[in-house]
């Protein structure tokens, strides 16, 4: 059995017009611009911080490129729209940063700029979530470590220089309620959710024993 037929026999793609594609990706520069947008506005004084907090992280942006993964047309499909999901977003958050508020955050672009190239990896891999068999198992269950990972370490997120203690809690609510999502919408089963929370559970505990986020990204990230 070929690469492919095994591919196949975990998930089938679709086969969409040239249409349905178009409007596809359309939909997620859409979306992306839209964040984009949001979470720049959000980055000023005076607005309740948790929405800056959370556009700051890795968590949401996961979370929106999984959803637009998993229901897309195909793995080609879901790596297009990642690509055009998060360089719009991208496009019109640091475009506004440089014409509106003069400056130009090199780090940061780097950092996201780094993650815009390999989500078109990621999307097309995610797309196989929504199958069968135990790769689908595996594969539904990083999106949802990212999440519980962040989560976790969302307790010292204010430390020791913020004062906002307080939204310490409604993160992680906001990070369950991703979480949840995901378990409900990825899954195809009810035995699949049965195991992808275990594996997810068991690669969070390594993860966050080892450091490897916080390796990888150096900092980076606003928790990591």
């Amino acid at each position: 059995m070929g690469g492919s037929d095994k591919l196949n026999g975990i998930r089938v793609a679709n086969r969409p017009t040239t249409q349905q594609t178009f409007f596809s990706i359309i939909y997620a520069v859409f979306i992306g611009v839209i964040l984009g947008l949001a979470a720049k506005l959000v980055d000023t004084p005076g607005i309740n911080p948790v929405f800056d907090d959370m556009g700051g992280r890795l968590g949401i942006w996961v979370f929106v490129a999984t959803l637009l993964s998993v229901f897309s047309y195909s793995p080609k499909v879901a790596a297009v729209k990642a690509f055009a999901f998060f360089g719009s977003m991208l496009t019109v958050y640091y475009v506004y940063t440089v014409l509106f508020l003069h400056f130009i955050p090199v780090r940061a672009i780097l950092f996201w700029g780094i993650c815009a190239v390999i989500s078109p990896i990621c999307a097309y891999i995610i797309w196989y979530a929504h199958g069968n068999g135990l790769f689908s198992c595996m594969v539904s269950s990083l999106p949802i470590t990212m999440l519980l990972i962040e989560g976790f370490e969302l307790r010292n997120a204010y430390l020791p220089i913020h004062t906002h203690y307080y939204l310490i809690p409604v993160l992680m609510g906001v990070y369950l309620i991703m979480i949840i999502v995901l378990l409900l919408f990825i899954p195809k089963n009810k035995m699949q959710l049965l195991s992808i929370l275990p594996i997810a559970l068991i690669l969070s505990i390594i993860l966050i024993y080892f450091n490897v986020l916080g390796r990888i990204f150096g900092g980076m990230n606003g928790v990591l």
